[in-house]
């Protein structure tokens, strides 16, 4: 996540810099150097902040499940968790979920992927 999605996913949130620093543990300095682009946002912040967007979003979301989308063959669908734990619209908060055919090594590979998605795109294209 880079400063510019960071402070979009900020204003979708519709949060202070304070706001969004309590929400996420740290401290307002913190979230400053984010959105400044000073420092890298970390994995545990990023999958926070996406968690937060995704429960802004809640029932008005129109996305479909991952595995509508990525037309996922039953067999794959069943050894993933996003559908072990009906998770079709958090698909990217789980490590392990079987995208492009495979489980991804580790969380910035899975986002590489997850960023295509329709799933995890949708909340960054929120209006706020």
């Amino acid at each position: 996540m880079d400063d510019k999605e960071f402070l979009r996913a900020r204003k979708i949130l519709g949060k202070t810099q304070k706001q969004l620093a309590e929400l996420l543990g740290t401290s307002i300095k913190a979230v400053h150097s984010y959105e400044q682009g000073w420092r890298t946002v970390p994995a545990h912040v990023e999958r926070q902040v996406f968690f937060l967007l995704a429960r802004k979003q809640g029932a008005a979301s129109s996305s479909k499940a991952c595995w509508t989308i990525k037309k996922c063959p039953r067999k794959r669908k069943m050894q993933c968790p996003a559908w072990e734990f009906q998770a079709g619209k958090l698909c990217w908060f789980i490590n392990g979920t079987i995208c492009e055919g495979e489980v991804q090594q580790n969380w910035q590979k899975k986002m590489k992927i997850c960023r295509e998605c329709e799933v995890l795109k949708s909340l960054l294209t929120a209006q706020h």
